[in-house]
């Protein structure tokens, strides 16, 4: 007789607790895993609109949509048969405690990095990609920052917790080369004095995506790679949930084209941040960002065949 184990689950809404249904892991130092995902539910950097604490639950939920495929369209590769990924839930911090936050997550990433694990992880806003960046650079080194958001976030007001400050403070304290970075969908205001490389909203909507994926490769070289994807790059119309929405943003079709576009980069970190699903009526926001972190996935695991 036929059991529930004999059945899988490719429900659109029931069970979804890790990522792409994999298994919650909360001891993934001891997981067999290659890529850990967590989760970061912290917004008190957002000098917006609040609300993206709730960023790393609704990705969870929303990935059902992408979890029954085999070979997720257009790779020509099953995942989840290629690499192995764990879901360690979301960082656990005093609510309202912002260095304890920076603390823990640093701390956490360092012990996953030094046991080869590679992370992938879900904002939060995108002040969280400081503390991470802090802990790739003990592991590898000064890297390139590519870096797709509608704000440079190279901005030296602000408080010492700010999302709009991190890629000021990431330069000063050597961790990334802005000289072999780049920032692609910018559309507000902002200086080239530390020498970031900025493919602005309307150039990317001008150019190809062939012109683009060029222009990133040419700058970042072989270096090591951290990739950030600020989900407000994308214009409101594909991603509205967000705390600081600007129009004249890419499509997310132009996004997912220049992250396939990738292959070849030494990718060794990368998160999706800034999702504030309370914004979005029919989880749009959320289903773009789950899309992104798996085709990130996919650029990664192609690079490891």
């Amino acid at each position: 007789m036929a059991t529930l184990a004999n059945y899988p689950d490719y429900s659109l809404y029931a069970n979804a607790f890790g990522f792409l249904r994999q298994p919650l892991n909360f001891s993934p130092l001891e997981s067999d895993a290659d890529v850990i995902i967590t989760g970061v539910p912290f917004d008190m950097a957002t000098t917006g609109r609040s609300g993206s604490r709730m960023g790393p639950g609704a990705i969870r939920q929303i990935s059902t949509n992408l979890a029954w495929e085999g070979k997720r369209w257009p790779w020509n590769f099953n995942l989840l048969k290629s690499i192995k990924i764990a879901d360690c839930g979301d960082l656990v911090f005093d609510c309202g405690d912002a260095g304890q936050m920076c603390e823990r997550l640093e701390a956490h990433a360092t012990g996953l990095l030094e046991q080869g694990k590679t992370l992938l992880t879900f904002g939060g806003d995108h002040f969280v990609t400081l503390p991470l960046l802090r802990a790739h650079a003990k592991q590898f080194g000064k890297m390139a920052l590519i870096h797709f958001d509608a704000h440079t976030d190279t901005y030296d007001q602000g408080s010492k917790f700010d999302h709009g400050t991190m890629f000021y403070h990431a330069p000063k304290e050597g961790l990334i080369d802005p000289t072999h970075s780049v920032q692609i969908g910018i559309r507000t205001e902002h200086s080239d004095k530390l020498g970031f490389n900025v493919i602005s909203a309307d150039t990317a909507n001008d150019w190809s995506v062939a012109q683009i994926v060029e222009k990133i490769k040419a700058t970042v070289g072989d270096m090591p790679v951290y990739l950030t994807f600020d989900i407000d790059c994308l214009d409101p119309a594909y991603a509205p949930g967000t705390g600081t929405p600007v129009c004249g943003g890419i499509t997310s079709d132009k996004a997912l084209k220049i992250i396939r576009g990738l292959q070849g980069i030494n990718l060794v970190g990368m998160d999706v941040v800034e999702v504030a699903p309370a914004y979005d009526h029919a989880d749009i926001t959320a289903l773009a960002a789950a899309t992104i972190a798996t085709d990130l996935l996919h650029l990664w695991a192609i690079q490891k065949q």
